[in-house]
């Protein structure tokens, strides 16, 4: 169709960052130790003796930023098209939008001293 563009191509590259995002957290929890005293150590261990674990810890924050750019496309996208007329559609993912960045914010930021252990 005529109205089929390069801007369509932005929801299967979101869904494929959290496909990453989720397998590679899975995988770094199942090493991380949440406790203050022994979180540093345990990236360090996640770095330094988990095969590939420098590669899943640089996926994971790396893959975290690639899902926010795709978002912040995916929402450009629908107020170039105006699909903002459509409002429940449009509150909708205006509530998802919401709900992603404030689960990031409390996960990751959040904890106090917890951000810095990654880097």
């Amino acid at each position: 169709p005529s109205n089929m563009s390069a801007w369509w191509n932005k929801l299967p590259m979101l869904g494929a960052c959290l496909t990453i995002q989720i397998i590679t957290g899975l995988f770094l929890a199942m090493h991380y130790t949440a406790d203050t005293t022994t979180a540093f150590s345990s990236v360090a261990h996640i770095c330094r003796d988990v095969n590939y674990g420098w590669t899943i810890r640089y996926l994971h924050a790396n893959g975290a930023s690639m899902f926010f750019l795709c978002l912040f496309i995916h929402v450009g996208r629908g107020l170039y098209y105006g699909s903002f007329t459509l409002l429940e559609t449009w509150n909708v993912g205006i509530i998802l939008l919401f709900s992603v960045m404030a689960t990031a914010f409390m996960g990751y930021v959040l904890p106090w001293g917890q951000m810095s252990f990654w880097g």
